[in-house]
Parts: C-alpha cells; structure tokens; sequence
C-alpha cells in the first residue's frame, strides 16, 4: 500500500488565483470545481467560489485548494508547505515562489549542506525549499 500527503489550502475568495499562480510555478493540470458547478451553495453570490481544486504538477508535486465560505473558520492552525529533493528545478520554484511574497529565510547554503530558505507567498503559503548536496564522489 502506498500513502501520499497532499496539502489542502483553504483561501478567503482568492483560491482561482492562487492555484494559478502554482500552476505558473510547478507547471502541470490544474482542475477547478466551483460551488455552483456542484450545486453545493443555496447562495448564488457564492457559486464562482472554488469549491475545490486539484493542482497535479509536472514533477509530482499535488496542491489541493477551496475557498472559505462565509461562516467556515478554517479550522486547523498554521503550516508550512516543504519542497525537497536534490533538482535544479527546485531553485526555480523558489524564484517563483518568493518573487512578490515574502523571504524570511534567505535562500543559501545552509549548515547542512543544502540550498535552503524559507518564503511567505504573495497568498499567505509559508514554504520551506530544500534542495539536497549532491553526494560526495
């Protein structure tokens, strides 16, 4: 059996642009169900709020997203959201993610050995990149 953890966002009226946004950072499928295409809100003036949304990027990367309806508190407390692995790619996602959010760990060498920083998206995602030291020869 294989066990995968995907991050869920929720978002306050901004969950079509934010998972554009990733899909302009990782790349990949991006599908979008709104509440009026499920017929899941008796108030129309919540029907083109993304009821949920599923980002399948290029390199594996999966974000799930909905918009908080008014009334839903967002149960659940802050997280993070941690890319790793030992791609280039990597430092390209960081570009993306970091340009016009905000860096709180400046992406660099860190004691480890690895690439590493830490960035709040201009969507209020906090990430962690990562990316591994090559092995020694």
């Amino acid at each position: 059996m294989t066990a995968r953890v995907s991050p869920y966002l929720s978002f306050t009226g901004n969950a079509r642009q934010a998972m554009r946004f990733y899909q302009s950072v990782f790349g990949g499928n991006l599908e979008i169900a709104t509440f009026g295409d499920l017929h899941g809100s008796t108030d129309t003036a919540q029907d083109e709020l993304i009821a949920h949304a599923t980002l399948r990027g290029t390199t594996g990367v999966v974000l799930m997203a909905s918009d908080r309806t008014p009334g839903d508190d967002g149960a659940g407390g802050s997280s993070s959201i941690t890319l790793g692995g030992d791609e280039a790619e990597l430092a390209t996602y960081w570009e993306r993610l970091s340009s016009q959010g905000t860096v709180t760990v400046p992406f660099a060498r860190s004691p480890w050995g690895a690439l590493y920083g830490r960035c709040t998206d201009r969507f209020g995602t906090d990430w962690l990149v990562n990316v591994t030291a090559p092995a020694a020869p």
